[in-house]
């Protein structure tokens, strides 16, 4: 029996566009609500969220459950951090501030087993295969995981190009917000020459064999990228979605 089949990975190649949300509320309970809402992927966040290898796992569990496809994003682009969290179960994984090409050839190394990468082969305890469940694991989980890298500064879009063209990625993510405070603009993630920057880069992804990537909370925007092809675009945040109405609720009753 092979690695379960990403059907996420699946889509993007087709050339699908997939809608989803970023999960940053670090609860389980909370990314159960988040399934019934009916979006094609949440994203379980460990760099800007308070999540740890457990809470992520405890996500990863209920949203594999639902009809959701799940992804992570690391911290940081550690070998381990990477190993720890596959075995876990994870086939989505979204790595962020990738500045070289350099960068990009390792994280593919990073995710797959030997002898065309160095992921550690531990897989016999880990959720991944079910718990030794899935014997052919090791020899089918490579095809199965999706690396997306996070293109958000000046550097990695120097070196887009260049990760454009590494075998071993399936999708490139612009960040807004860590770009627009790079090219001098913070906070001011709809400045005219963010905008026009982000534009380009989503339209140079496009152009190549890889799926493009985005957040935003401009649904004006969000709309422009689904009709440009963007592959994955997130369209809200949990943290934020539950707070506006929160305060919302509030203000509406205290006036």
């Amino acid at each position: 029996m092979p690695a379960p089949i990403n059907i996420f990975k699946q889509r993007l190649a087709k050339g699908e566009t997939l809608i989803g949300c970023w999960l940053g509320l670090a609860d389980p309970y909370v990314a159960e609500v988040s399934t019934t809402a009916g979006f094609d992927w949440l994203l379980i966040d460990g760099e800007h969220a308070p999540n740890d290898l457990r809470s992520i796992t405890a996500q990863l569990q209920i949203v594999q459950a639902s009809d959701s496809y799940a992804a992570v994003r690391l911290p940081v682009g550690e070998e381990w951090m990477l190993k720890q969290v596959l075995d876990a179960g994870a086939q989505t994984v979204l790595v962020p501030m990738v500045e070289s090409v350099e960068q990009a050839e390792e994280l593919v190394r990073s995710v797959q087993y030997p002898p065309r990468g160095r992921r550690g082969v531990g897989s016999a305890l880990a959720r991944a295969s079910k718990f030794s469940a899935i014997p052919d694991y090791v020899q089918t989980a490579d095809d199965q995981i999706c690396l997306l890298v996070q293109v958000e500064n000046k550097a990695g879009l120097a070196a887009l190009d260049g990760i454009l063209a590494t075998d071993g990625i399936d999708g490139v993510f612009i960040g807004p917000a860590d770009l627009a405070a790079d090219m001098g603009y913070p906070g001011q993630l709809e400045h005219p020459e963010v905008m026009a920057t982000i534009r380009d880069a989503l339209s140079r992804i496009n152009a190549s064999d890889k799926a493009a990537g985005i957040l935003t909370g401009n649904e004006a925007f969000a709309r422009e990228c689904i009709d440009m092809g963007v592959g994955f675009v997130a369209v809200g945040i949990d943290v934020t979605i539950f707070a506006a109405a929160m305060r919302q609720q509030a203000a509406k009753f205290r006036e």
